[in-house]
């Protein structure tokens, strides 16, 4: 019998960027939030093994370097005790280097996975999952709550944002892969322009459009190097943010996934179908983005 555990979409509402410290790592400061859409993990028992399947699979090797093997490996090596047999697969739903933190939310969801059917660590155990979590990466922290944080540092220190609303929102990637280093790279090489800034928030967004309101005072600094290496991303961006669905439009991560927030569903559903009839080729998914309520 095999059990699931979805692992949803990372989105970044806004992205500021700091040039890189002497170790080499960026600061950020971003508003993070999760989507209703995304992939999912399965766990069997009697047999070991890890299989990729779904649309992305062909994409991916289920080898031990992938990020949902080295979370069961690691988490495996400190069990107390003698694991039983478990084989993982993961149904690849989301594109790859695509901005939405797949790779993260996949761990995330494996190590959630693994705690829930081995029945370890229990409580008054050391936090061993956020531990495996810190060390597999500085986004699976963030995905193993998957509830809307902002993060500073590198990504790793999380805390309450400002309330705000769930949100109508369109995923749009239009055919592209975005690796976040060859975008990091083209960002120092532009002189890193950003800065890892905290916006002033406001006391609480209670409507979509105040969202969008605040969010236009915040930026992504990956965006500009991320269009430089593919054009396509600023033309899939000009034509969203034309649209009159579109309270805002822009680039989550390092691309080139693009989001659109939306009034309402009826203008949700509306705009994404109509973007899947004109543009065949891409990826195009209505979903709703968690809010916050503190």
């Amino acid at each position: 019998m095999q059990v699931e555990r979805f692992a949803p979409a990372k989105v970044n509402l806004f992205l500021h960027v700091g040039p890189p410290g002497a170790d080499g790592y960026h600061p950020l400061c971003s508003l993070v939030t999760f989507a209703d859409v995304g992939d999912v993990v399965g766990l069997s028992q009697g047999e070991s093994g890890f299989a990729i399947e779904g649309p992305f699979a062909a994409e991916l090797s289920p080898s031990p370097d992938n990020l949902v093997a080295r979370a069961r490996d690691r988490l495996l090596a400190l069990y107390p005790g003698t694991p039983p047999k478990i084989r993982l697969t993961l149904d690849k739903r989301l594109p790859i280097a695509a901005g939405l933190g797949g790779g993260s939310s996949d761990a995330a969801a494996a190590l959630a996975l693994l705690a829930q059917v081995l029945d370890w660590p229990g409580p008054g155990e050391p936090d061993v999952l956020a531990t495996l979590a810190s060390a597999l990466g500085a986004d699976v922290p963030m995905c193993l709550g998957a509830a809307p944080r902002l993060a500073e540092g590198r990504g790793e220190v999380l805390s309450p944002p400002p309330t705000f609303p769930d949100l109508e929102a369109v995923l749009v990637n239009p055919g592209l892969a975005s690796p976040t280093g060859r975008v990091y790279a083209a960002y120092d090489a532009m002189g890193a322009p950003g800065g890892a800034e905290r916006p002033a928030w406001p006391e609480a967004m209670e409507t979509p459009a105040q969202v969008a309101a605040f969010l236009a005072r915040c930026r992504n600094d990956l965006e500009a190097p991320a269009i430089r290496l593919e054009p396509q991303i600023g033309e899939t961006l000009a034509l969203l943010r034309a649209r009159r669905e579109a309270l805002i439009a822009r680039m989550s991560g390092s691309g080139a996934t693009c989001f659109v927030i939306c009034a309402d569903e009826d203008a949700r559903d509306g705009l994404a179908r109509e973007l899947a009839q004109a543009h065949p080729g891409w990826w195009v998914r209505a979903c709703r983005l968690s809010g916050f309520r503190a």
